[in-house]
């Protein structure tokens, strides 16, 4: 019988690794300093405010050191990157106006069908810039905005200026200080009072350059009783030479507001993925973190959700996927606030070909919070002897009346398993692929269907080619 470390070849090269020629309009940045960054202010036209608020962060990121817990940073060279690159003039409201050979690029990866099928509104980001939106006419009649953050600049600049940076400041971490010096575009999505958006917003996000940064920046505003579904997915392009994504999200889910946040994480091994993710949830609200970690060769992320007022309720599932030559340090971090909150922090990781997945979560219950429920789950399926995992989870609690339940596991994939299921007709590959989908079922569950079939086929994609 084959053994389950023998079950993951890389497929990922014909599939998403492939690299388009594309002619950008610039891309010369390589290497950070003061004058990259005003250059990139002035290459986009923004205003003198928010050049000085990407020169304010810059010294942040220079007086920071690299951080020495986690995954080992050491390697990243931050002179070595391209840090803007802009591969058209303008975004793009039709389709058929995308440049051809970044339009081929997305149509391979699936993202018009998507939007034709079943998306509000849809966002593709090239390298350092938005090429694609679209909206459903009957939102933007309701006052919702989808657009990208560099747009929102000019379009919005009192939204801007009121939110950006309010969640995550530059001073948060090195990385967050690197996004907001050098941040390129993401979605800004502002959903207005009452506003229910049935179906899902998406972006899409691709790097295709060798020796690319992508720098993307993400803010979403939903105001008192309103409700947004987003969704997003990302690729790049398979080099031998290392790329970097450092990303900022910030979410604020007002009074009775609810946000859910879906991330399909399929970057190449050899992306160095350094993502700060953040959301504040006030009274009544909801904030929903749905992350599967597949791809990137070093993968350091931990969605937070502070709870600032009664009745809020976070809730972080997460799934990993650690192949050949992958770390995934992932988690998340619910700090409670406020009385009568509740929080749920499920992970789930698989670990194969030597391949190591660590989950790091933090539950804070400030003094004051009364009545608080939370749960605590982290399980690790280990599919051969090579394989690591460790968990390192915190919890800091400053009330007397919290009710907290935390449960951990770790197993592996005993031979007797297979060939139970292979006894009965099934064969080996399938029997191990219906073993681990059991296993990250709860995940996937709450995934939109299309999601969690394509979440499903990238798993299968990592579980497949050794067998038969």
């Amino acid at each position: 019988m084959t053994s389950a470390s023998e079950i993951v070849t890389d497929d990922y090269q014909a599939k998403y690794g492939f690299a388009d020629s594309t002619a950008y309009l610039d891309h010369s940045h390589k290497g950070i300093n003061e004058d990259v960054v005003k250059e990139i202010s002035r290459i986009r036209d923004e205003p003198i405010w928010m050049e000085e608020f990407r020169l304010r962060a810059l010294k942040n990121f220079l007086a920071r050191p690299v951080p020495e817990w986690g995954v080992d940073l050491s390697p990243i060279h931050f002179q070595d990157f391209y840090y803007y690159a802009q591969p058209a003039k303008e975004t793009a409201k039709k389709w058929e106006d995308v440049p051809p050979e970044i339009r081929n690029t997305f149509e391979k990866l699936g993202i018009p069908e998507a939007e034709r099928k079943f998306l509000a509104g849809v966002g593709a980001i090239y390298e350092s810039q938005e090429v694609y939106n679209s909206l459903q006419k009957d939102l933007t009649a309701q006052g919702v905005i989808f657009t990208s953050v560099g747009n929102a600049v000019k379009e919005y600049p009192d939204l801007i200026k009121k939110y950006m940076g309010s969640i995550i400041p530059a001073s948060d971490n090195k990385f967050a200080a690197l996004n907001s010096a050098v941040w390129s575009d993401g979605p800004f999505i502002y959903i207005p009072e009452g506003v229910k958006i049935a179906m899902p917003l998406q972006s899409y996000f691709r790097i295709n350059a060798q020796g690319m940064g992508q720098f993307e920046r993400t803010l979403i505003v939903a105001e008192p009783n309103s409700e947004v579904q987003y969704i997003e997915g990302c690729t790049a392009a398979m080099y031998q030479k290392s790329m970097l994504h450092a990303a900022v999200v910030e979410l604020m889910a007002k009074k009775g507001a609810k946000i859910k946040y879906i991330t399909i994480q399929n970057w190449s091994k050899n992306v160095y993925n350094l993502v700060t993710k953040r959301a504040h949830a006030y009274e009544d609200a909801s904030v929903t973190w749905l992350n599967g970690e597949v791809g990137s060769g070093r993968n350091m992320k931990y969605p937070s959700i502070y709870l600032l007022g009664r009745h809020a309720r976070a809730e972080i599932l997460s799934m990993a996927y650690a192949g050949a030559n992958q770390i995934q340090d992932t988690g998340g971090k619910v700090v409670h606030l406020a009385s009568d909150t509740s929080s749920k922090i499920i992970s789930k990781s698989v670990s194969k070909d030597g391949g190591i997945a660590v989950y790091r979560g933090l539950l804070h219950i400030a003094r004051g919070a009364h009545n608080v429920k939370s749960t605590v789950r982290c399980d690790a399926l280990l599919l051969d002897e090579q394989s690591k995992t460790s968990t390192f989870p915190y919890m800091e609690v400053m009330a007397e009346d919290a009710t907290l339940t935390h449960e951990a596991s770790v197993g592996k994939v005993g031979e007797d398993q297979i060939f139970y299921l292979m006894a009965r007709g099934i064969s080996e590959r399938d029997a191990l692929s219906m073993i681990v989908n059991g296993f990250v079922e709860p995940f996937t569950k709450e995934l939109p269907m299309i999601y969690a079939i394509e979440l499903n086929r990238l798993m299968a994609l990592e579980m497949t080619g050794a067998v038969g």
